[in-house]
């Protein structure tokens, strides 16, 4: 915890906007809630997207990710909204690059829910209120959209990519550890300005394996994730994703960070009941097969197996699947419920309450 005891130091949490026993329900005027747009290729969309932030958003910060159609002078010269904030990257960062520029403009001038939405003019801002709240209630440290909740939902979304982003997800449960939740590319998200600041010192993806990079991220640090429903909206943008040239890299990076969540999560953070059974199911299975690939090598082409080789073949198979399916059902359940920004806020707290004593 050393690492969440330095971030809550970073920045207290003003007395005015933490919340006690007993309060009300939290409002969204006032909670610090601030817009992080990136900006590339949408030149004819960001202005639209800027008149549509509530007026109960504080801020609002366009990162320009090197846009070869210069959409920050374009906004600087044409949003007359006082809250906008144009941030500018010298080079092009990828949508994750620009989110994180944009995170650490927000959290410098006081954000402390801090909400991305892209700036093709997709996502409805109506949503906002969704995504902010569970945060605001200390229910969850992030919130995404999922346009999978429902069939009317998903009814202006390409069949396409229906199926893409369903193969997506599940291989996003099993590298992220969020079983619970579904539509990982989903870029409509919120987040809690303190566990964003332990993201940012993170290696995550600047690229399009962004969305669910963070998530894996967010898992190491036991975050709390909540899926708010939502329709797909598509319109006349045009996407800069190639779906050929990024199945390899997504593959091979999907199957790395599961590698890594497993060594990290069951052998190293801790040592349970489903990191024995890995250990074992996984013995078991490669002793089965190659007791079975030895003997075949080994003994003339049409002879019969007796009943004991073949059970002493099939029966470590058997259980080592059945004991990493058990292992499956185990992290499938292991999940985090319990928000850790809580727990930074009372941090910060704590030691702002110490300095002055």
């Amino acid at each position: 915890m050393a690492s969440i005891a330095k971030t809550a130091r970073k920045g207290a949490v003003p007395e005015s906007r933490r919340r006690k026993p007993g309060d009300a329900d939290p409002s969204l005027e006032g909670a610090g809630v601030w817009l992080v747009i990136p900006c590339y290729k949408v030149k004819a969309h960001i202005l639209d997207v800027i008149a549509k932030a509530p007026a109960w958003a504080e801020g609002i910060v366009c990162v320009d990710d090197a846009c070869p159609e210069g959409s920050g002078a374009f906004i600087e010269a044409n949003a007359n909204d006082p809250r906008v904030v144009v941030v500018k990257l010298a080079q092009n960062q990828g949508v994750g690059g620009a989110t994180m520029a944009g995170y650490r403009e927000a959290i410098a001038r006081g954000g402390q829910v801090l909400v991305k939405v892209d700036g093709d003019d997709q996502m409805d801002l109506g949503y906002m209120p969704h995504l902010v709240a569970p945060i605001l209630l200390g229910e969850a440290d992030y919130a995404k959209g999922n346009r999978f909740t429902s069939i009317s939902h998903l009814a202006e979304m390409p069949p396409v990519r229906v199926f893409g982003n369903a193969a997506l997800s599940f291989a996003a449960k099993l590298s992220t550890g969020y079983w619970n939740i579904f539509d990982p590319t989903n870029g409509y998200t919120a987040i809690e300005a303190q566990v964003a600041q332990m993201v940012i010192a993170k290696r995550v993806s600047r690229r399009f394996f962004f969305e669910t990079d963070l998530l894996y991220h967010l898992g190491t640090l036991r975050a709390v994730v909540r899926d708010v429903p939502m329709p797909a909206r598509y319109g006349g943008e045009v996407s800069n994703l190639r779906i050929g040239a990024i199945i390899g890299p997504f593959a091979f990076k999907h199957l790395t960070n599961f590698l890594q969540r497993l060594l990290g999560q069951y052998f190293v953070r801790d040592f349970n009941a489903a990191s024995l059974e890995l250990v074992f199911g996984v013995f078991s299975m490669l002793f089965g097969i190659g007791y079975a690939a030895h003997y075949v090598s080994t003994n003339h082409h049409g002879q019969a197996a007796s009943a004991g080789v073949v059970m002493a073949a099939a029966l470590p198979v058997m259980l080592g699947a059945q004991l990493l399916m058990q292992a499956l059902n185990f992290d499938v359940l292991n999940f985090p419920v319990r928000p850790i920004h809580p727990y930074l806020r009372t941090i910060a707290r704590m030691e702002a309450e110490e300095a002055v004593s």
